[in-house]
């Protein structure tokens, strides 16, 4: 890219190897006739000019007469000024902004002004609004009247009347079988009584049910549902406590001592529980009684029912629950152990009585004197 010398002092100019400096590109009238004028005082023609650049000659006459009907697509078109423009020592840049500037870009179609689009929309919009309106309309009465010429008078059931022939035995002549009232539902399905049969459980178990001195069975009452933990446990270790509190919502806990002090204060999201510890004087505070679920020995016990509850008495509650468990447990052994001991009599045979001692008989001859004695007369 050569500089623009500008006015050159005169010793310059009378040196014999001086020569003019190319004008800028910006000083011609058109880009056409920049060019021109600095292939004319390079002395070149455009057949060398064609050479040095790989460019067709049409196009770069093309490019000195401002036809830019004659040039190929935009991208090729640029490129063929930025070479000429180089060749011949021009600026480049300036070459291809003259180019951009002086050659409209056809792939860029026309845009209109806004305002007058805008003008003609405001002036055709109630012709639109109008029929979109008609529209609208004429949709809504085509639907109404569709409906109106489906819609039919109520008419009787036909069910309640049955003709003769659709019967099965019909005698002709017949008019009309009429349908009486409906009959209720069939009882549901019940589960028959179980079936036992008689002699096996006392062949099983050694023990008869009809006997009135059989053991009966110990009523332990139901077995209420067990506690299980769906989150973090506080609280004191498991064999250290028989109370739990288990929240069923987010609520807070207090745990306040009889001096004052504060044994455990959380808020408890749901499924977390506290574990009370055993022998310990202190008071129950909670936020809201329902949302605590209380479990006695690991079985549930209710919910609590007032905010403040005193610890030792849940804790007396769990140890009596206890006592009355072991004590129906004792009692049920105890049966168990006596049905074992009856049907082992039962199965020993009884014993035998006493041979009862036979008389024992006398010889003869010291039964004759007896008998000799006993007819004796006597003296008289």
């Amino acid at each position: 890219m050569a500089l623009d010398a500008g006015n050159a002092p005169e010793e310059f100019r009378a040196h014999p190897d001086w020569k003019d400096p190319v004008p800028p590109i910006t000083d011609a009238a058109t880009l056409g006739d920049g060019l021109r004028k600095a292939r004319e005082m390079s002395g070149r023609s455009l057949a060398e000019l064609s050479q040095d650049t790989r460019v067709h000659t049409r196009y770069l006459t093309a490019l000195e007469q401002n036809d830019w009907s004659a040039l190929p697509n935009r991208v090729f078109s640029i490129g063929y000024v930025r070479a000429y423009a180089g060749v011949l020592g021009l600026d480049e840049a300036l070459a291809v902004e003259r180019f951009k500037r002086e050659s409209p870009d056809p792939s860029v179609p026309l845009q209109p002004p806004v305002g007058v689009a805008f003008q003609e929309v405001k002036r055709y919009s109630p012709r639109i609004l109008a029929g979109a309106l008609a529209v609208l309309v004429a949709v809504i009465g085509w639907n109404v009247f569709q409906r109106i010429q489906l819609t039919r008078a109520p008419t009787p059931s036909t069910i309640e009347k049955t003709p003769e022939s659709w019967t099965l035995g019909a005698v002709p002549g017949q008019d009309y079988l009429r349908l009486s009232a409906p009959q209720p539902a069939p009882p549901d399905q019940t589960t028959p009584a179980l079936y036992v049969t008689p002699g096996l459980e006392a062949a099983l178990t050694g023990v008869d049910p009809a006997d009135p001195d059989a053991p009966q069975a110990v009523d332990l009452g139901p077995v209420q549902k067990a506690f299980n933990p769906r989150g973090p446990v506080h609280g004191a270790a498991p064999a250290a406590s028989q109370v739990i509190l288990q929240a069923r919502k987010p609520a807070s806990l207090v745990v306040r001592m009889a001096d004052g002090r504060v044994l455990f204060a959380r808020q408890l999201a749901a499924g977390e529980a506290w574990r009370a510890p055993l022998g310990v004087s202190a008071v129950v505070d909670v936020s809201d009684p329902t949302a605590f679920d209380l479990y006695l020995n690991g079985e549930h016990g209710g919910r609590l029912t007032t905010p403040q509850t005193p610890l030792a008495g849940l804790n007396s509650q769990a140890q009596a629950l206890a006592r009355q468990a072991a004590a129906a447990q004792a009692a049920r052994l105890e049966a168990e152990q006596r049905a074992a001991l009856q049907a082992a009599a039962q199965s020993q045979p009884a014993p035998s009585a006493p041979a009862q001692p036979q008389p024992r008989l006398q010889p003869a001859a010291t039964a004759q004197p007896a008998q000799a004695a006993a007819v004796q007369p006597t003296a008289g």
